[in-house]
């Protein structure tokens, strides 16, 4: 296993995101966010969190390098977590207290941050909160139009995707040769998971996901913004509300209406004339170009729309197909590759960006920023 070392003039961080099929782990040296090792684990057994110290170990004799600090990706910080965190035993415990709003990520989060301290116990550990970049959200944004005592029992929207969200806007300022505080951006981050994000100034002003990851876009497995009546049409025909979980974070999106949440696969389907992944495609763009559309009012102008995730980067005609339905977008120029992400060949309209996430640079340059302060 790789052991603790004195801090050095070229800090390693070790970048943990638990995922909910895996571990992905990469060492990433700030401020230029170098990455030396980039792998990813399966998680074993029917309860990952069962397996957790053994896969962090695995991850650790595969990283066979020294590291200073472990940052870990957390999808839901909550009211109390706005920033990246120094992990002790108060802020695990707060950290899993959380765990009803996003069950599909935080019991392995935490059963990875307890891992780590297990086999590292003297490495400095940061988790950084996917909710934390929206903490700028107005009160118009950030409130459900519901009763004042729900929203003073904290019903409110977080919103996701942030330290995806953070890169984008730092690399659109590098593509666009512009500073952040001087762009007006709608930023599309399309995967397993999906949301779109309106950022004005380098500040998120609204987004698609709500209290939980649950709200907004169709995802890979996940349903996105549906009617809540038919929550209690079906709870009055007997349905359990674990039963309704179940099916709306993993028999939903892309899977429930085609059995796959593999974009790729997807579109192979498509082409030979396969009617439900021709329909799953077509209702996934629909809700992509709503959302971003959406996204787009609450700006002043919009200068760039940035696709980003696996498939926002990846499925090329899904991107197409999307700005397709975007009236003052047409992709009718020629592309330009920059440092393996793009600007998007346009004739009209805001700018079209093509940005690898990079979660993995923004978590460790808040580790640093931390430990360094």
């Amino acid at each position: 296993m790789a052991g603790l070392r004195a801090p050095s003039p070229v800090m390693r961080v070790l970048v943990l995101n638990a995922g909910s099929s895996n571990l992905k782990a990469n060492v990433v040296s700030p401020p230029d966010a170098a990455r030396s090792f980039d792998r990813s684990i399966g998680w074993k057994g029917r309860d990952p969190r069962e397996s957790a110290v053994a896969t962090v170990e695995a991850i650790m004799d595969a990283v066979a390098q020294p590291i200073d600090a472990v940052g870990h990706r957390v999808v839901h910080g909550g009211e109390r977590f706005s920033g990246p965190v120094r992990l002790d035993d108060a802020a695990v415990a707060a950290i899993e207290a959380l765990t009803d709003l996003a069950p599909l990520h935080q019991p392995l989060a935490v059963a990875t941050i307890r891992a780590v301290r297990r086999l590292l116990p003297e490495t400095p550990q940061i988790a950084a909160f996917d909710t934390a970049f929206h903490a700028s959200l107005p009160e118009a944004a950030r409130r459900y139009p519901v009763p004042d005592s729900w929203a003073a029992a904290g019903i409110r929207r977080y919103g996701f995707h942030g330290l995806s969200v953070e890169w984008s806007v730092r690399r659109a300022s590098d593509l666009l040769g512009r500073a952040a505080e001087t762009l007006s951006l709608v930023v599309a981050h399309l995967g397993g998971g999906c949301s779109v994000t309106a950022v004005d100034r380098g500040r998120s002003v609204d987004t698609s996901m709500g209290m939980t990851p649950l709200e907004g876009l169709m995802m890979g497995t996940r349903a996105g913004s549906i009617d809540p009546g038919i929550l209690f049409h079906l709870l009055r025909h007997g349905r359990s509300a674990a039963d309704l979980e179940a099916d709306l974070d993993h028999r939903s999106g892309l899977a429930g209406v085609a059995g796959t949440a593999d974009m790729e696969q997807l579109l192979a389907a498509e082409a030979a004339g396969e009617e439900r992944a021709r329909l799953a495609i077509d209702m996934f763009v629909r809700r992509a170009a709503a959302g971003i559309a959406a996204a787009g009012t609450n700006l002043d102008r919009v200068d760039a729309i940035v696709f980003t995730g696996g498939i926002g980067e990846h499925a090329t005609s899904v991107r197409e197909r999307i700005c397709a339905r975007l009236h003052d977008v047409d992709l009718a120029g020629r592309d330009r590759d920059v440092d393996g992400d793009a600007i998007l060949g346009t004739s009209s309209g805001p700018a079209v960006l093509r940005i690898a996430a990079r979660e993995d640079a923004v978590i460790a340059g808040q580790v640093g920023a931390l430990l360094m302060a």
